[in-house]
């Protein structure tokens, strides 16, 4: 008797045990994340923190390379049949992971909700082909930065409104023995400067494409690199701006060794900042200028965003990560690096306060985003581009051949 009463025990206890572990059964995702400009890692992972303390049953576990690597990294780690669950993708990254199907089709997934409260344009940076490959994260466009205390000393009253003032303006700085090179660029072969490149495309009304055929080899695509090469050659551009990504653009502005400087909105609150910035509280945005004639102001689609991948075992927890990450109360904690995807945010006073000068730049530098060209083969094209601009500011090649040539080799 006692035997079976012991053995009716055990076995409820197993039960028991069973239904516990049942219970508190941990699912892992794993997200990849850059490691560089908008929200920092220590903000990413304090993010990640709140939806684990949410969600006691998702553990997730976080992995950060920088820009570069971020787009070989996911499409390496589709092959290999393991890898992410989440990923952040550039907007020009939809095209080929649509085709490719390395992004899933979340669009039964997107609320009316979601929709309505988001920035329209928000909306292009996970598009393709009239379905939604995610849901964007970070919305970003680059301004032009400057430093106040500088122009003050120069006699300048106002920020260049056209790229052509900002020359003057560059030169009368370096002529003033202020700065010997005024301007910082990130022109390094790398996608850094088609960012760069693509503001000054959309300045000039240029085009990428017409009818899926290069075009940036002639009109506006032609000017931008022209103008690119001309402050190169002038002087005026730090000629360190050829190896530069726009971490090193920050560091140099920062340092006060820039009275302009063009990148992404992250860097406004960490230049102003006393502990790491000597330029804290001389820190000038407005919008990237236009052309006399062809535009007001212009700006780059730098947008981001998270998406599930194919190879994702685990699509639910996956979204459920996504909409954390991206809803309006977290993207309003952390609105001092990215400004937030949601339309109603711009008029919190919790998101304002203390940035209004950079939301009076984002109404009109985000309503101005120029896309980078929507196409699968855009790697390659990207590649092709970078090395005419590199060609070109080092003087191997003039930039109608520099532009032709990457016509040629852009694989469309």
């Amino acid at each position: 008797m006692l035997k079976s009463i012991n053995k009716t025990l055990l076995g409820a206890a197993l039960i028991g045990v069973s239904f516990a572990s049942h219970a508190f059964a941990e699912t892992t995702i794993n997200a990849l994340f850059m490691a560089q400009a908008a929200y920092s890692e220590a903000d990413v992972r304090a993010m990640t923190d709140a939806f684990t303390k949410a969600n006691p049953d998702i553990k997730v576990n976080l992995e950060f390379v920088p820009y570069e690597g971020l787009h070989d990294k996911t499409v390496l780690a589709q092959g290999s049949g393991g890898g992410y669950d989440v990923v952040l993708f550039d907007v020009i990254w939809p095209a080929e992971y649509a085709t490719n199907k390395v992004l899933v089709d979340v669009s039964s997934r997107v609320t009316d909700d979601m929709k309505k409260g988001v920035l329209p344009g928000a909306w292009t940076t996970v598009q393709y082909d009239g379905k939604y490959f995610g849901m964007p994260w970070i919305l970003d466009t680059k301004y032009l930065f400057y430093n106040k205390e500088i122009l003050e000393k120069a006699g300048i009253k106002n920020p260049p409104k056209t790229w052509d003032e900002l020359a003057e303006q560059a030169k009368s700085i370096k002529d003033k023995g202020l700065l010997a090179t005024p301007i910082a660029w990130s022109w390094s072969q790398a996608e850094a400067a088609i960012c760069d490149y693509t503001t000054l495309v959309s300045a000039y009304k240029g085009d990428f494409l017409k009818d899926g055929k290069p075009a940036f080899q002639t009109g506006g695509g032609l000017d931008a690199l022209k103008y690119m090469v001309s402050s190169y050659k002038s002087g005026l551009t730090n000629p360190n701006s050829k190896e530069f990504l726009e971490e090193d653009v920050r560091k140099v502005f920062e340092n006060g060794d820039a009275a302009f400087a063009l990148n992404w909105t992250y860097m406004y609150n960490m230049a102003n900042d006393p502990k790491d910035s000597k330029v804290a509280g001389k820190v000038g945005v407005v919008p990237a200028p236009g052309v006399a004639g062809k535009s007001e102001a212009s700006a780059v689609n730098g947008s981001m965003g998270l998406g599930i991948t194919t190879a994702s075992k685990h699509p639910d927890e996956a979204w459920k990560y996504i909409s954390f990450m991206t809803s309006q109360p977290t993207q309003n904690q952390y609105a001092k690096l990215s400004l937030p995807i949601w339309a109603s945010s711009y008029t919190d006073p919790a998101v304002t306060k203390g940035q209004e000068e950079l939301i009076a730049a984002a109404k009109v530098g985000l309503a101005a985003m120029y896309p980078r060209p929507t196409t699968p083969k855009y790697q390659e094209l990207s590649t092709a581009l970078q090395q005419a601009i590199q060609e070109s500011l080092l003087g191997q090649s003039s930039p109608e051949d520099a532009l032709k040539s990457a016509a040629d080799n852009s694989g469309l």
